[in-house]
């Protein structure tokens, strides 16, 4: 079981990895390139890149979020005498559970507001006066997960090497996560004008 339990933590690191990078990626690269290529930039560049990078991205959320749960049930809810069920033996802690929840959000926000939404437009089905608001949400669903990505990260470490402090230390976590992803959102805008 410890082998077992090795590997789907690697798969969970792995995916996670995969999918908070394409994030980044949208988020910090992609979101300051759109806003500077015109038209036919778009009609170019965005056919080759769009479909592979979301692709990995939303699959990459789908792993660690599978490879999450599969982790907590044979963390939390399996003992080697009894199987599986509410064994007692292990609690999740808070820190974990504040990771879980943040990294439901964002898994939700890929699967049922990003990805359909891209399809209608990487498609060609979505009505032109339909775009901007489209688009709009994509983008708001999109920097929700960017900003949850911070705390959430605190929440799956911070098990193992912050668990004391109790509220105040998840609440501290929490800000310290936001404003690291403000201050990484706020340079992205001014990398491509500086370079």
């Amino acid at each position: 079981m410890n082998h077992l339990q090795f590997f789907i933590r690697w798969l969970h690191v792995i995916a996670g990895i995969t999918w908070i990078g394409h994030l980044y990626f949208f988020n910090f690269v992609n979101v300051p390139l759109q806003a500077a290529l015109d038209d036919a930039g778009k009609k170019a560049a965005n056919p080759k890149l769009m479909p592979r990078a979301l692709w990995w991205f939303r699959w990459g959320a789908m792993v660690t979020f599978l490879s999450g749960l599969l982790l907590y049930a044979l963390v939390f809810m399996y003992d080697p005498m009894s199987g599986f069920g509410a064994t007692g033996l292990r609690q999740p802690s808070p820190w974990i559970m504040m990771g879980m929840t943040f990294g439901f959000i964002m898994w939700f926000n890929v699967w049922f507001i990003i990805w359909p939404i891209q399809q209608k437009i990487l498609r060609g089905t979505a009505p032109a006066e339909a775009l901007p608001g489209m688009r709009r949400k994509a983008y708001l669903a999109s920097r929700a997960n960017t900003y949850l990505s911070g705390p959430m990260l605190f929440g799956m470490l911070g098990s193992n090497h912050a668990s004391a402090g109790g509220p105040v230390a998840l609440i501290v976590a929490c800000v310290l996560g936001f404003a690291a992803i403000w201050a990484a959102i706020f340079h992205a805008g001014f990398v491509g004008q500086s370079a």
